[in-house]
């Protein structure tokens, strides 16, 4: 017996997996176990797009996917597209666009869009070419052989149960790179100093975009710092100029509401509503001399009377610095996260259109607004996707930097293209000079489209040889901020797909030997 428990033992500390499977198999609760190809992880635009392009060239695929919906922000509200240049969004992706133009009887291409229009887009592709689709399954270990990843471990959300999937290579789709993660892989999280990679734009910034006017005061009674802060301010001290933090770019949800009568919900009290979360925006409305729901929001009109909202000035959608722990979070921690947005959201919406300080103004045009009954129906009517801007970033065998955003450095294997603005979010909100200001903000354009390359999607060749990473790639918080496009997810998960049948056909499933020039001469023969 004391010979048993020793060698169960020491199976648990060499390979966590092998006593895993032997315990559920004593208890006669079977590992479900599949075998592909080709694995990608997170039904994210990218994932459904990288899953049928593998399936298009015939591997074997399974596309797992840790909710009930494929698309994540593409078919989560945001369908207010950002683009750059045009001429970056090719193959499949330009197809998505081309498709999303058909639902609604056009002949070209539409970049705004409903979100269940999206969704039927995403559903379409799966159909199309087949793919096998593992719904409401979160990874929660990986084995590996050396540098290659031999299954991944997950978990059933609904049942508990737990799956295993073996692969010859796998694609981390996922906003969040948990793939990644649980396969060793070297990655960071939040911002480098500028003297990093020799960038500017990196780190600590205080910038005027997205600001608060001089002269708020940020105490909950004004002028007495002994009273405390007001909601929403991190009571810290604003690093060095450029200085890296391991703070994140603030998250929020791309809002649909609509204004047709028949197709509205009442924007109602949700759960946990607290009218002195939004004392700063009373604050910010009174300064500002605010009117209009377009001084609070970005309010952008899709079809069908609906509209996706972002977040604009100091004090919006955007709930700045409660995020920080969410990319190395738990689960239970995420949805803690995903919970404290939800309310702050919601709670805005109903503040806004209920609370007397705001102008009649504002609160007459919010209530011709509601929440849509064709949208959402398994959530509530309210997006399930929060807007994960940011979270884990591979260090890769290359790293993306401001140098290539800006054409200082040129990436001679490309894998795929971005042109946005080099764009962050504010990632703190704090008192300086007795006031209460926005940092983290930056806004600039890389004046024109520039290679991505392969290399930032590949890990480094000593951690592992048979991943993909085409959402959490590899590059510098500013660099990733003009990156991070759907768009572009779109090209490099098509992109990532071909590399992986390259890596199976003719080089041992190993994505470091793949020629990144034979995968965009596929790429173009397909178009």
């Amino acid at each position: 017996m004391k010979k048993l428990l020793l060698t169960l033992f020491l199976l648990a500390f060499i390979n966590p997996l092998a006593a895993y499977e032997g315990k559920d198999k004593n208890e006669n609760e079977d590992i479900q176990k599949t075998k592909v190809d080709i694995c990608i992880y997170g039904g994210t635009s990218g994932g459904v797009i990288a899953a049928y392009t593998a399936k298009k060239q015939g591997k074997s695929v399974l596309l797992v996917e840790p909710t009930t919906r494929l698309g994540g922000l593409s078919s989560g509200g945001l369908g207010q597209t950002d683009i750059g240049k045009v001429e970056i969004i090719q193959g499949f992706s330009m197809n998505f666009y081309r498709r999303i133009g058909e639902k609604y009887g056009k002949s070209e291409a539409i970049f705004t869009f409903e979100p269940h229009i999206a969704l039927e887009v995403f559903n379409d592709y799966i159909k199309e070419a087949d793919v096998d689709v593992l719904y409401n399954n979160r990874i929660i270990g990986a084995n590996k052989k050396g540098t290659t990843i031999k299954s991944i471990i997950l978990e059933d959300v609904s049942t508990g149960k737990t799956n295993s999937v073996e692969a010859k290579v796998f694609i981390d789709c996922s906003y969040e790179g948990d793939l990644m993660a649980k396969a060793g892989v070297s990655y960071t999280i939040g911002r480098e100093s500028n003297s990093q990679y020799n960038e500017t734009l990196n780190g600590v910034q205080m910038l005027k975009g997205h600001q608060f006017p001089d002269g708020i005061d940020p105490y909950k009674i004004p002028g007495n710092p002994s009273s405390g802060l007001l909601y929403g301010i991190q009571n810290e001290k604003i690093g060095v100029q450029g200085t890296g933090d391991n703070h994140v770019q603030a998250y929020n949800f791309r809002i649909t509401l609509t204004k047709d009568p028949t197709n509205m919900i009442e924007i109602t009290k949700p759960d946990n509503y607290d009218p002195s979360k939004y004392e700063l925006m009373i604050r910010l409305i009174e300064k500002a001399n605010y009117t209009q729901l377009n001084d609070l929001f970005i309010w952008s009109h899709m079809p069908n009377n609906k509209t996706d909202i972002n977040n604009r000035n100091g004090f919006s959608t955007d709930m700045i610095g409660a995020n920080w722990e969410y990319p190395n979070g738990s689960y239970e921690k995420r949805k803690q996260i995903f919970k404290e947005h939800l309310d702050y959201t919601k709670g805005m919406l109903y503040f806004v259109g209920h609370d007397l300080r705001v102008p009649e103004s504002i609160r007459n045009e919010i209530a011709l607004w509601g929440y849509p009954k064709d949208e959402y129906e398994e959530s509530n009517h309210f997006t399930p996707q929060l807007y994960i801007r940011e979270a884990r970033r591979m260090i890769g065998r290359m790293v993306m930097t401001q140098d290539y955003c800006q054409h200082k450095l040129t990436a001679n294997d490309p894998i795929g293209w971005a042109a946005y603005t080099m764009d962050s979010h504010n990632c703190t909100r704090l008192v300086i000079n007795g006031m209460v200001k926005n940092e983290g903000n930056v806004e600039v354009s890389p004046n024109g489209a520039y290679n991505i390359s392969y290399r930032a999607i590949t890990p480094k060749e000593n951690e592992c040889s048979n991943l993909l990473v085409p959402v959490c790639l590899s590059a510098s918080h500013i660099a990733y901020g003009s990156i991070r496009m759907e768009p572009v997810f779109m090209v490099l998960g098509e992109t990532s797909a071909l590399a992986a049948c390259q890596a199976i056909d003719d080089h041992k499933n190993c994505v470091q030997d793949v020629n990144s020039q034979e995968v965009m001469n596929m790429f173009e023969s397909l178009k």
